[in-house]
């Protein structure tokens, strides 16, 4: 935000010190200060009002009330503490005049140079401010996760600076107090969508031996079912999987929700649908209203933790671990330097490690989630190219079968340990893509095919190597698991069951500007902008199609329709 505020006298410094002047006086920068000084003092002093009523620092939606309805913001904020606030506002004002009185100068001398040098330290300077303006160089630009570092909202609340969340905000909303998908009424939306989650009655098939077992998730990089030869009919790339889908229980019609890391993690570790062209971890206040697998795991006294080899600010994933009772975050921070090979960070063994070695000193049951990277663009390897390296969908190949590796590495030391017998594994993707079969478009359903695997001794021997052929999402899994741990998942409204016979077997994607949804009829995907049909299963099936746009468009609607609300 200091380097926000720091541009427009940078540029006017600069004008004046290219045009060969010897003296310089910027007394304006002295008013400059002072308005900002005033507006910064009365918005710390409204944020501490608004924060103790709503929870949430200032914001768009409180300037909106302003507008809006004047009378019922006056009226809200009857109950603020009004001399405490005029007091310290007056306080922040006098202090601040004060020191920019003795800090701030305003008159220069310049020294004549030559013109080239002067234009180099110009950019220089600008360059630098503008690296501040992003947060830094790494890969993820400046966002709330930054600032977040504490399991406790209030404490990531008060990190995060209160003007540059203000504006953030202002310019967030543009996308989200408007629905872009009016499709139908609200009423009409939302009953469709209430009839895809009905079920007739409870009948789940309890496959595990018992009901606190750990849990361990592998969120798996871009591991497309294609990637497989049980799923997607491809030799030699994933053969550790393909072996552990004969031992454990296989869901083998999941899709993945959207088409990146952000969204897929989401989806997985919420229940949350994706929407289109937004997600919803770009705004942290909306994100932390969702529930998530880890937290009703934690009330159940479970210890949770999440393990990353990348920059876990990226994509506010941070601001969504910390939020979500994960008691213990490990990212790239917590490796070695020397371990940091990659562009995206640690490699997935020793990712796989780190948390092979926590899990030895965490009392059971535990609660951890693996999100793992090597499999992502560019697809790098400390290792030699299983696939060659010569295109990228050699290198893919080669990623994929390393991570592959990795897992069955991990697998095999993690038998050795006491907690190995009580433990579930899950495998699951974060979402497809297009290697390796560099055919499926975007729009095309076979992209979206992931696997979805339960693995380990505490499943029940008739049904290891089982499978179920439910068509369903990502998004499932948190009903789907909590169900089998005898736990509550009436707040997961848009994750279903997929253990129990009667749950309806369909799912819902989307991309930027277009969805798609598939049941047991037909799959059919949509382009919003376009408004047509960009792919269907069966084109002769017309009255299956024309159902499931209406079922996708009732549920893009509807789920847009409470992401504004939340």
């Amino acid at each position: 935000m200091t380097a926000y505020l720091c541009t427009i006298p940078l540029l006017a410094f600069f004008f004046w010190f290219l045009s060969n002047r010897s003296a310089l006086n910027l007394r304006w920068i002295n008013s400059y200060n002072r308005f900002f000084i005033v507006c910064f003092s009365l918005l710390a002093v409204i944020n501490f009002n608004i924060y103790r009523e709503w929870g949430s620092k200032v914001n768009e939606r409180a300037f909106g009330f302003l507008i809006e309805t004047p009378n019922e913001a006056l009226a809200s904020s009857a109950s603020s503490p009004i001399l405490l606030s005029i007091l310290t506002f007056l306080v922040l004002v006098a202090v601040s005049f004060y020191l920019n009185a003795k800090i701030t100068k305003t008159e220069y001398q310049l020294k004549k140079g030559r013109t080239w040098l002067k234009i180099v330290i110009a950019l220089l300077f600008l360059g630098i401010n503008f690296i501040c303006i992003r947060g830094g160089t790494g890969v993820a630009p400046n966002n709330q996760s930054m600032a977040y570092f504490s399991e406790h909202p209030i404490l990531n609340h008060a990190a995060v600076n209160t003007e540059w969340n203000l504006i953030s905000s202002l310019l967030a909303s543009k996308k989200t107090n408007k629905n872009p998908y009016r499709y139908f009424n609200e009423t009409e939306a939302a009953k469709n969508v209430a009839q895809l989650y009905q079920v007739k009655k409870d009948s789940t098939l309890n496959i595990l031996k018992t009901k606190t077992p750990n849990v361990v998730i592998f969120l798996l990089e871009s591991f497309t079912a294609n990637l497989t030869k049980t799923l997607g009919n491809e030799d030699g790339i994933s053969p550790h999987l393909d072996s552990l889908m004969q031992k454990g229980f296989l869901f083998s019609k999941i899709y993945a929700a959207g088409n990146r890391t952000d969204k897929g993690l989401i989806g997985t570790l919420t229940g949350f649908p994706t929407l289109g062209t937004g997600s919803i971890v770009k705004w942290p206040e909306k994100m932390q209203k969702i529930p998530a697998i880890s937290q009703s795991l934690a009330r159940k006294n479970y210890h949770t933790s999440f393990f990353y080899g990348g920059e876990s600010e990226f994509d506010n994933y941070k601001a969504f671990i910390l939020s979500h009772d994960y008691s213990v975050l490990t990212d790239k921070n917590s490796f070695d330097k020397k371990d940091m090979n990659s562009k995206w960070g640690a490699y997935d063994d020793l990712v796989f490690d780190k948390q092979l070695q926590a899990a030895s000193n965490t009392p059971q049951p535990f609660f951890a989630t693996i999100l793992s990277l090597t499999n992502h663009e560019p697809f790098e390897l400390p290792t030699a190219y299983k696939f060659g390296k010569s295109d990228p969908v050699q290198r893919f190949k080669s990623t994929a079968y390393y991570t592959d590796s990795c897992m069955n590495a991990y697998l095999t030391k993690a038998k050795k340990q006491d907690w190995y017998k009580n433990t579930l594994f899950i495998v699951i993707a974060d979402h497809g893509h297009l290697y390796p079969k560099n055919k499926y478009d975007i729009f095309m359903p076979q992209r979206y095919h992931i696997p979805l695997l339960f693995f380990g001794e505490v499943i029940k021997e008739e049904y290891r190597g089982q499978s179920s052929d439910i068509i369903g999402s990502q998004q499932d899994l948190a009903s789907t698991l909590l169900a089998q741990l005898n736990i509550s998942a009436k707040e997961f409204t848009w994750s279903k069951n997929l253990l129990n016979p009667y749950t309806n077997g369909f799912a819902f994607f989307s991309w930027d500007n277009g969805f798609g949804f598939i049941n047991q009829q037909q799959s059919v995907t949509f382009d919003n902008v376009g408004k047509s049909i960009l792919y269907e299963a069966d084109a002769n099936n017309a009255s299956a199609t024309q159902t499931n746009l209406k079922l996708g468009k009732s549920y893009l609607q509807t789920v847009y329709q409470q992401f504004i609300k939340l």
